[in-house]
């Protein structure tokens, strides 16, 4: 089902985490991937056809803005007794095929998912040098059968970050997947 991202509020501090990557379990947090310009906070999986639209566009862009100082970091927070593709070791081939060249972690409380408000994958949300939310949506206007990716919403607003500017607040919301919450553990 598909479902849009909640648009947290801009200038909200970025919430911390502690999870462990899908790859070698070994435990990542915020401090681990912070970048120095902007760090992208974005809640992907494996069986979501929105994510497979952007993947290989979004590890693109995380491999060419990460010499500029961005941080990168994906966070899968859907509870794989429900898609089955979604657990670490799918998600670790997932990161293996597309390349990508950030951690990837796995929120099985699925507290991150909460803390951030995310809804559906892909979501997306862009911190500046101080941890602020600067950005928050999707990556660009295309979907699944409509349009080749290009990132260009989440570019502009990494751009302006590192022009020392702030993203334009005209921001849309991603559209996805909704996030497959364990039962009971919805939230509010």
């Amino acid at each position: 089902m598909a479902a849009t991202s909640t648009m947290l509020e801009l200038g909200t501090p970025a919430p911390d985490f502690s999870l462990p990557d899908v790859g070698d379990g070994t435990t990542v947090s915020l401090d681990d991937v912070v970048g120095t310009a902007a760090t992208v906070v974005a809640f992907l999986c494996r069986h979501c056809p929105y994510v497979q639209h952007v993947q290989a566009t979004f590890a693109a862009i995380a491999a060419e803005y990460a010499a500029h100082g961005v941080g990168v970091v994906a966070i899968s927070s859907n509870d794989p007794t429900i898609v089955p593709d979604d657990a670490p070791p799918s998600l670790a081939e997932q990161k293996a095929e597309v390349g990508f060249t950030f951690p990837y972690l796995f929120d099985a409380d699925q507290s991150v998912a909460r803390d951030y408000g995310a809804a559906c994958t892909p979501d997306l949300f862009v911190f500046d040098g101080q941890r602020r939310l600067a950005y928050r949506g999707r990556m660009d206007e295309t979907r699944p059968g409509q349009g080749t990716p290009t990132g260009e919403d989440l570019r502009a607003a990494l751009d302006a970050l590192l022009a020392g500017d702030a993203p334009s607040t005209d921001q849309h919301p991603a559209i996805g997947c909704s996030i497959k919450w364990s039962p009971g553990s919805e939230p509010g």
